[in-house]
């Protein structure tokens, strides 16, 4: 049994694919957009216009996959109650991953030394996501 996160980004699910891409080197393993379903979405259920819009995409971290879409594509998006942990090897790499996490984001608890760990933070990046990036002693 695994439990998945699954994330909802309401119409900007492909900038933040691109964006994890870049500074988490994340890799889409599977992609369907709403314009590719076998049915159509019930009236109502995704904003008009939404058609190339992600109805469904995986995305590889490392060993880890987070499953996401754009949902009913309006635009409001919450993540809230939860953070997504990262660990990484090594300072050097959990520093620049926090860095270009904060991008556009806000730092919650700069990164640095813990009694738990030689280097970790907390950071909500531009998409509203929560992360804990931290080295493992």
């Amino acid at each position: 049994m695994q439990v998945q996160p699954y994330l909802f980004f309401n119409g900007n699910a492909e900038e933040a694919f691109a964006f994890y891409r870049r500074v988490l080197g994340a890799e889409v393993t599977e992609m369907m957009r709403f314009k590719d379903a076998p049915e159509s979405p019930p009236p109502g259920a995704i904003a008009p216009g939404s058609e190339n819009k992600i109805m469904h995409a995986s995305l590889r971290i490392g060993s880890s996959t987070i499953m996401a879409s754009d949902g009913h594509c309006s635009g409001q998006v919450e993540f809230k109650g939860f953070s997504l942990s990262v660990d990484f090897p090594d300072e050097q790499s959990a520093r620049k991953a926090f860095e270009a996490l904060a991008e556009g984001g806000t730092v919650q608890m700069p990164i640095g030394k813990t009694f738990f760990s030689p280097c970790f933070g907390m950071v909500t990046d531009r998409f509203g996501v929560g992360w804990m990036t931290i080295v493992l002693p």
